[in-house]
């Protein structure tokens, strides 16, 4: 038997991307097997057990493999930044990593490793053990494009993106201030920052990279990076654009979400959406800045909205509490803006 082992990051949307690529291998080569390892993180990422059972039970060659608890202290952590966290916890990961994949290869000839971008440490697990190993980035070819340029840019200068102003060119995508670049990649002495750029060097030395896009989406951005323009000291592995990837039940079940409702009965092409990720948490003034923006733009809109990260650094990875709309969002506003909005509290499928 012939399988291949895919191995996400815990974030609720690039668990659903990765199981959604295991449906699109089968569709390919419906006599392959899928093995999904899944990690269990000491922070929220929304819960996709209901998701995971589905599958499970429509999709019997894909079985999920739950690896070992990790113990990982969140108040040791320094960076303000959960990505780092991310990056840690999969970096620990590596031993049951490597029990994991001598396990499935004792019943199965594994063909690929396809690994997450956060999963980067699992690279020399892999080629210990003579696997191929893949990326897929959930994200588009912009996004992709500025991290594959991103080495190049920090030979070419000692300062942090925070201090520096002037505009980035990156291949591909149009100019970018380098202050508003990512958050965690804006500080130099940042360990976020080290574990994007570590991520970002070892990009090029996969057996390939499969990005959740299409390219008559970002022709641009996917033509400089198959020319070989992001990758300036070396050659650029081969790319493959097999998005959009979507879960047909959104991950959810249970019926037709009433936000798709609303949304299938708005013009088309009309609806702003504004949606920031499962780890994307904005302060209570944040939120009634962008409520505000929404209500003098007179568009319409759906908007997913999240309660404030927790207060202190002990508690600011845990799960937050379900959002209080009337008291996180300016007096009235959803009275006033019901008839062209929608809001969603904490996830949207």
């Amino acid at each position: 038997m012939e399988s291949v082992v895919l191995y996400p990051s815990p974030g609720m949307g690039h668990l659903i991307s990765m199981v959604e690529l295991g449906k699109l291998i089968l569709k390919h080569h419906p006599s392959f097997s899928i093995t999904i390892l899944i990690v269990t993180p000491p922070y929220n990422t929304g819960s996709t057990a209901p998701y995971l059972s589905r599958v499970s039970s429509t999709f019997p060659s894909i079985s999920f493999l739950h690896l070992p608890t990790i113990s990982l202290p969140l108040d040791s952590f320094h960076s303000p930044h959960l990505e780092t966290l991310v990056f840690e916890l999969l970096r620990l990961n590596n031993p049951n990593l490597h029990q994991a994949l001598l396990s499935i290869s004792d019943h199965s000839t594994v063909r690929a490793l396809i690994i997450d971008f956060f999963c980067t440490a699992a690279l020399p697990v892999a080629a210990q053990l003579n696997i191929p190993s893949y990326y897929f980035f959930t994200s588009g070819a912009a996004c992709l494009a500025s991290f594959l340029y991103f080495p190049f840019i920090h030979n070419q200068t000692t300062i942090s993106f925070k201090d520096l102003n002037i505009h980035l060119h990156i291949p591909g995508i149009p100019p970018v201030l380098a202050s508003d670049m990512p958050k965690p990649m804006l500080d130099r002495e940042d360990k976020a920052y080290e574990f994007f750029l570590d991520m970002s060097v070892h990009l090029p030395r996969s057996a390939g990279i499969i990005i959740n896009t299409f390219e008559a989406l970002e022709p641009r951005a996917v033509k400089a990076i198959s020319d070989g323009l992001c990758v300036v000291d070396g050659p650029t592995p081969p790319i493959f654009c097999i998005g959009p990837l979507i879960a047909a039940d959104g991950g959810g079940g249970g019926g037709v979400p009433e936000c798709l409702t609303w949304l299938d009965s708005q013009p088309k092409r009309s609806v702003l959406f504004l949606c920031f990720g499962s780890l994307g948490l904005f302060s209570e003034e944040q939120l009634k800045e962008i409520a505000i923006g929404l209500e003098r733009s007179g568009k319409r809109f759906m908007w997913v909205v999240r309660s404030p990260p927790s207060g202190g650094p002990s508690r600011r990875f845990l799960p937050p509490a379900d959002p209080d709309l009337n008291s996180l969002l300016p007096d009235g506003f959803l009275d006033r803006t019901k008839a062209r909005g929608f809001v969603v509290k904490t996830w949207a499928p």
